[in-house]
């Protein structure tokens, strides 16, 4: 969730880090601070709120500048969003300086013990504690990167943690346990983040840091060793997008950006799937044919959009292989004692593939003898490292907080992993392969349709702006889609929404009818699926008949639809299995539109994070 970034090198680094903050803004956060070794001492400054508020806080009462700094944009959990509480965090001389992404869970002993020890620690964080225990480590040692592992050997829970001391003003060193950290490779010059983002600019050359380890930055190079102090064996990859990717491209919010980019999005996705035989090919598959020939259950596990697109799933895989499938909510997975084995296959859905709840989903169904398979956006996170199969959805950088482009890839990536043990189970020949592969890449050109048609949805919009609730309806696939729609509003435009499944409205959703509440409805196929599409037609008669504005998404053709909407929006005739990737795209727009005339923000809804990587 936080935002971290440390660097090294010859540049002014108290710029750099400044800069590596803000493109890490779409986190979310709620303070920022630095820290600059400079002149034999450490400079700090924080301040709670926007990281204006920082840079306004550094021009009024400049730091010095030098060659080695860290910044961290903080996201509450031990202590109200204060200056005081704000990160890096010192030791009682000022000579150590802390960031810290995560919780430390036996914050309350240490504290407590090292006010046995005559320390005064003064704010309300877990993080604090670090800061003091290394200034202990370092006084004995006189070497920050063992100082580090000494106390990272001592702390419980989950933790990226960043630091420098003034007796070390060459040094940054940071170590990771189920949070994430990436290293950036420059010329004579090194950077610690969070996120790729954070240096894409200067370097896309990285190092992916594995769990229980900890990194020196030095001018002279990197060292990595786990936490006894052991050599680690590291592995460099390539970013292979550039910082131009990661820009508002003269769009007003990176999330309608990230709207327009959808049919690259999902074009990419499906580039090179098929080899010259005509056999579908994932990126990284590490389970043999043979196994997944004996899969006996599917489990879908992910969190927020991604669970949605995990429902969407479902239906696909049941479909393709005829294997039976469960979608899980991450959060509640391995509480429940979920029944699992070595036929187990479990696929885990996460755009930046350090979703904590999904991670801990992950290790449990291993701990089980099940098989992993990650769908993820972010090359070299921890889920995929963890997993024992990938499948790279290749939507480039999403930085709005609210998922667009990463749902739509997560689709066209589920939909490949369907077809894919379908293909291994012989459920599918190839020709059948080769037909859906045909129909999804014809999807990018029905979502650009879509798009050029989203005039009259932004007005609707706008004419429901004061509006408390909206509910939306949908039947078989249509259901996740509905239960995406709310979401999205939800976040964006801070409303009451919900989502339902049509079949379920006589059983109690409505009593929550009544005159001119919006109510949003996905209508399946006529030609797909008419048994469905009927059924559905009669529940827009329901709601309208008491009050109801029916806002009714169909093909184009479907005339019996006509009568019944209000406000009619037209989608292009798709394969039943795949229409929720152009039924969502109205939602999405739908939802951004809405929150702009409620004057929200947009790309940073209040409260959210982008990566949930704490439990």
């Amino acid at each position: 969730m936080c935002g971290i970034v440390g660097y090294v090198g010859g540049q002014s680094a108290l710029d750099v880090v400044i800069a590596g903050l803000k493109r890490l803004e779409y986190r979310g956060y709620d303070s920022a601070g630095v820290a600059v070794l400079a002149d034999g001492g450490l400079a700090t400054a924080k301040k709670a709120g926007k990281l204006v508020n920082l840079e306004k806080e550094l021009k009024d009462r400049p730091l010095p500048d030098g060659f080695s700094a860290i910044g961290h944009t903080r996201w509450a959990t031990h202590g109200a969003p204060t200056d005081l509480n704000a990160h890096p965090h010192l030791d009682n001389a000022g000579r150590v300086a802390v960031v810290h992404n995560g919780i430390i869970e036996n914050f309350a002993v240490l504290r407590a013990e090292l006010a046995t020890r005559g320390h005064e620690l003064v704010s309300e964080t877990d993080t604090e504690v670090v800061g003091h225990l290394l200034a202990e480590s370092f006084s004995s040692c006189g070497d920050l990167a063992d100082a580090m592992r000494q106390v990272c050997r001592r702390l419980e829970g989950a933790f990226t943690l960043v630091a420098v001391h003034s007796d070390a003003p060459d040094v940054v060193v940071g170590a990771r346990r189920n949070s994430p950290l990436v290293v950036g490779v420059g010329e004579g010059e090194f950077f610690l983040a969070s996120d790729v983002t954070a240096f894409i600019d200067h370097t896309r050359s990285a190092i992916e840091l594995g769990q229980d380890q900890v990194v020196e930055l030095r001018l002279g190079g990197v060292t990595v060793t786990d936490f006894a102090g052991a050599a680690a064996e590291v592995r460099s990859y390539h970013v292979d997008w550039d910082a131009s990717a990661a820009e508002k491209g003269g769009y007003d919010y990176f999330m309608l950006k990230e709207i327009a980019e959808q049919p690259k999005a999902v074009a990419d996705t499906l580039l090179g799937r098929i080899d010259t035989t005509g056999a579908l090919r994932l990126d990284e598959i590490r389970i043999p044919a043979s196994v997944l020939r004996e899969v006996t259950k599917v489990v879908l596990v992910a969190c927020g959009t991604a669970f949605h697109a995990g429902l969407i799933a479902k239906y696909a895989i049941e479909h393709w292989t005829r294997i039976p499938c469960e979608v899980e909510l991450a959060s509640e997975f391995r509480y429940r004692d979920p029944i699992l084995d070595e036929r187990t296959l479990v696929i885990a859905i996460s755009q930046s593939g350090e979703t904590m709840d999904t991670l801990m989903a992950l290790r449990h169904a291993r701990e089980q003898g099940a098989r992993v398979l990650a769908i993820c956006n972010t090359n070299g996170s921890t889920i995929p490292r963890e997993s024992d199969a990938v499948l790279y959805t290749h939507a480039g950088p999403e930085v709005a907080v609210a998922s667009t482009k990463a749902f739509l890839t997560q689709l066209v990536a589920c939909y490949l992993v369907a077809l894919y043990l379908g293909q291994a189970r012989g459920t599918q020949t190839a020709d059948e392969v080769r037909t859906v592969i045909r129909e999804l890449a014809d999807v990018p050109d029905a979502v650009g349709r879509v798009l050029q048609t989203m005039g009259p949805v932004r007005e609707l919009a706008r004419s429901l702006a004061q509006k408390d609730t909206v509910l939306f309806l949908g039947r078989h696939m249509g259901y996740p889609v509905a239960l995406e729609g709310a979401l999205k509003l939800k976040e964006l435009a801070y409303m009451h929404a919900e989502g339902f499944a049509a079949g379920e409205l006589k059983h109690g959703p409505i009593a929550l009818i009544e005159e001119d509440l919006p109510v949003v409805v996905v209508v399946p196929s006529l030609r797909g699926q008419p048994i469905l599409h009927d059924k559905i037609v009669s529940n827009i008669q329901e709601i309208r008949a008491r009050g109801a504005r029916t806002i009714v998404i169909a093909e184009e053709g479907d005339g019996t639809v006509e009568p019944y909407a209000d406000h009619l929006i037209r989608i292009p005739v798709t394969p039943a299995l795949l229409q929720p990737m152009v039924t969502t795209v109205p939602l999405q727009v739908f939802a951004c539109e809405l929150a702009t005339a409620r004057g929200n923000e947009v790309d940073q809804p209040r409260n959210l994070a982008k990566s949930v990587t704490v439990e």
